[in-house]
Formats: C-alpha cells, sequence, structure tokens
C-alpha cells in the first residue's frame, strides 16, 4: 500500500478543474467529521479516491461548501456524512441550503469496514472519509435531510422538559439525604418530592422550627395540599416534628435543606411548565399529532423527537427499525442463539414506549390478555411479552400516523384469546 494513499491537502490548494477531469460518473465527497479538524475524501464511480481535503471548522468551512458547489457544477455529486454528535451539523445544513443532497452513514457500518477496506485495522480521519465514500456508493447509506422546523422545536422542548426533570430527580436525592439525617419521619408520612413537603422544607428548614410554628405549619400544608392532602397526615407531620429521632441541624444546615428545597421546587414547577410546552407542540401538527390518543403526548412527542416524523418511513418495519426494536440472531452451525432486539436506537425512545406498554397493558383488555397468556406461555416471564408487545405498537404506531385508527384488536388473533365480545372494545391508553 502506498504511503500517500491517504494524503490530505487543504481544501484551497485543490485545483478544482483538474479534480473535475479527473472524476468518472456519479462521484461523492465523503466527510469525517470531527470538532475542528474536517477530512473529505473525493471518490468516484470507480471507487478511486480522487483527492482527500482537510480544513479548519468552521473558521475555512466556508471555503469547502465552496468548493463542492464548484465541483458539483459539471459532475453528478452526492455529499456523504457520519452522524457525529452536532460537530456536523452546522455544515450539514450549509450544503443542504446550497442545494446539495445529503446522505447518512452509519458509524457502526464504517467501523466494521475499517479492515475490510484496506487490510489494515487502523482508524484514523483521511481513511475513514474514504470508507464513508465507498459505503455511499456502495447503497450503505440514505438521505439525510435537516430536520424540519417543527421537529426542532420538538427536540429543543423536550431537552428543556429533560433539564429541568433531571435537575429536579438530583435535588430530591439530595433532600432525601438531609431528612434521613434531621428529620427521617417525614418521608414515611409524605412523599419527599411532593410540593408540600418542599414548600414546608423551603419556609422551615428543619423539625425544629417547624414544631415552633405548628399552627402556621398547618395553613402552609393545607394551602399547598389542597383536598388532595388529609387533615390526618397534616397532623402527623407536625407531631413527627415535635418528636423526630433526627439530628438537630445546626443554622446552616437549616439554609442548605431550604436551599435545596428550593432549587428542587423550581425545577419540579418548571418541568411540569415545560412538560405543558411539549404537549402543545405535539398536538400541533405532524405525526405525533395522531399517536397521542394512543400513547399520550409527550410519548408521542419524544417518539417524533427522537427518529423524526413516522410518515418519513417506508415501511412499518423500516420505523419500527430506526427505535432499534427489530430481532438479531447469533447462530453458527447447530448452535441457534435467542432473538434480541438491535437496541440500535434513541434509548430514551424506547424507555417511553416501555412505559406506554404498561399503560396500555393496565387500560386494554386485548392486549391485557395476550399479555397473561405469554407471560403464562414463557414460564412466568413478563419481560418477553413486555418487549413483544412493543414491537407490535410501534409498528401499529405507524399505520397511525398514517391516519388509521388504533384498534389493539388487529395486533392479536383475538379469536385465540377467548375473550367475550363486549370485552374487546377498546381503551384509549393516556400519558
Amino acid at each position: 500500500m502506498s504511503k500517500r494513499k491517504y494524503r490530505a491537502v487543504q481544501v484551497k490548494d485543490v485545483s478544482t478543474s483538474q479534480l473535475k477531469e479527473s472524476l468518472v460518473g456519479r462521484s461523492v465527497v465523503a466527510i469525517d467529521v470531527a470538532k475542528e479538524d474536517f477530512f473529505a475524501a473525493v471518490m468516484d464511480a470507480l471507487r478511486e479516491v480522487r483527492v482527500t481535503v482537510k480544513w479548519k471548522h468552521p473558521v475555512q468551512s466556508d471555503e469547502f461548501v465552496r468548493f463542492v458547489s464548484a465541483v458539483a457544477e459539471s459532475v453528478e455529486l452526492d455529499i456523504a456524512m457520519e452522524p457525529t454528535g452536532v460537530y456536523g451539523d452546522a455544515l450539514r445544513a450549509r450544503l443542504c441550503t446550497a442545494g446539495h443532497e445529503v446522505y447518512r452513514v452509519s458509524p457502526k457500518r464504517a467501523h466494521d469496514m475499517a479492515e475490510v477496506y484496506d487490510g489494515v485495522p487502523s482508524w484514523h480521519d483521511a481513511k475513514s472519509a474514504a470508507i464513508i465514500a465507498k459505503l455511499h456508493l456502495d447503497g450503505a447509506s440514505e438521505k439525510w435531510p435537516v430536520a424540519s422546523d417543527y421537529e426542532r422545536r420538538l427536540k429543543a422542548a423536550l431537552r428543556v422538559l429533560d433539564l429541568h426533570h433531571q435537575e429536579e430527580l438530583r435535588n430530591r436525592n439530595r433532600l432525601q439525604s438531609c431528612l434521613a439525617r434531621h428529620w427521617p419521619e417525614l418521608t414515611r408520612i409524605l412523599s419527599a418530592g411532593s410540593a408540600t413537603v418542599l414548600e414546608l422544607l423551603k419556609a422551615y428548614g428543619g423539625p425544629a422550627t417547624l414544631a415552633a410554628d405548628a399552627d402556621g405549619a398547618r395553613e402552609l400544608m393545607g394551602s399547598v395540599g389542597g383536598r388532595f392532602l388529609s387533615q390526618e397526615k397534616i397532623d402527623a407531620v407536625v407531631a413527627s416534628a415535635q418528636t423526630t429521632f433526627g439530628m438537630d441541624p445546626i443554622d446552616e444546615e437549616v439554609r442548605l435543606v431550604q436551599a435545596v428545597a428550593g432549587e428542587c421546587r423550581r425545577h419540579q414547577q418548571a418541568s411540569k411548565a415545560a412538560r405543558r410546552r411539549v404537549e402543545e407542540i405535539s398536538a400541533s401538527s405532524g405525526s405525533s399529532r395522531h399517536m397521542a390518543p394512543v400513547v399520550g403526548k409527550t410519548t408521542a412527542a419524544v417518539l417524533t423527537a427522537s427518529v423524526g416524523d413516522a410518515t418519513k418511513y417506508d415501511t412499518a418495519a423500516a420505523y419500527e427499525k430506526s427505535f432499534g426494536m427489530n430481532l438479531k440472531e447469533k447462530s453458527s452451525g447447530k448452535q441457534r442463539g435467542a432473538l434480541h432486539i438491535t437496541k440500535r436506537g434513541p434509548g430514551t425512545a424506547r424507555l417511553y414506549l416501555y412505559l406506554a406498554v404498561l399503560r396500555l397493558i393496565m387500560s386494554d383488555v386485548v392486549v391485557r390478555a395476550w399479555y397473561a397468556k405469554k407471560v403464562k406461555r414463557d414460564g412466568g416471564t413478563r419481560q418477553k411479552a413486555i418487549v413483544a408487545i412493543m414491537r407490535k405498537l410501534i409498528r401499529a404506531l405507524w399505520y397511525v400516523a398514517q391516519g388509521e385508527a388504533f384498534d389493539s384488536a388487529k395486533l392479536f388473533d383475538v379469536g385465540r384469546l377467548k375473550l367475550e365480545p363486549a370485552n374487546t372494545t377498546q381503551e384509549t391508553a393516556t400519558m
């Protein structure tokens, strides 16, 4: 192999006229994305790399876009990239704006191709670009347009929701440790993350100060808890503050509890507002609007933000695969391995889908009956039944996104479930 096989030149030093003369047939510019040091291989239909260019992103990326446009003036040219985090998003958007069609190549495919490509297991930027180019020309890529404004809006809203939700959980855990030391009885009466407990700790910070103002504490708990909080629990909280086994907190520890409770409450309220915003966007347009009555507005939004609008997939199987819910097998000779889902998709989306299935089992008679029979058939193993329903549900959602009504009876052989006709009436699952 030539020592200069992967030699790269600065994009500004390439003669586009000479390059265009050397290219044969439909060609591709394949980009290896990094934080700053970008590489691109130009490969033609003969699978020959005619030049590998490099540049600094973002300071020289405009020059690279001009280079691509100049080559594309007289040559059929595609652009292929790896989805390396978000580092390539700005360049992809600029290339799409310039009228170029961008394709995505799986990083897993590219990595697996490393030794096959040149017989050497090494992996570096210039070689990665060449492999991406070859995979694209071999048909192992898919179109990768910039997400619509709706999908971007939905994804940003979900990130805001996740930000506040995660911070709420972190501060709730901090609060749990403080209460275990100073007021362990409180969490046996009310949840540490309840609005009542958070407002109570914001105001008093510890059991001693609350016990000194029992009437004020009762009034505060009544106003926050409302009809959902019984008088018995209010009295129990006050009594526990007066007789707690916990250590007496010093002044700075009281301030710590107040600060943590205040932050937890702030993120809790912000999380609720963010969830409402997600649901508003989800209900406005796109396939999530059709899926929301089946799995809930937030879950529908998560699914759409994770893999895009369901209507852009040609088949239900392709939609299922995007979530990593398609099956894989590992067998050899007489050995037959068990089937498992690939999990090559967004884990968050699978989590929300999992929770949606649990709700569906509780609310839908047909799903619950099939689930019970499947668990019994598998010797009591529940996870296999849940995963099976997840796969059926995600395919059903693809049809729902096309405008069809959801009917769980179509997912199973209802006749074998031996349900009474009246029991097959569907109940809608909500978030």
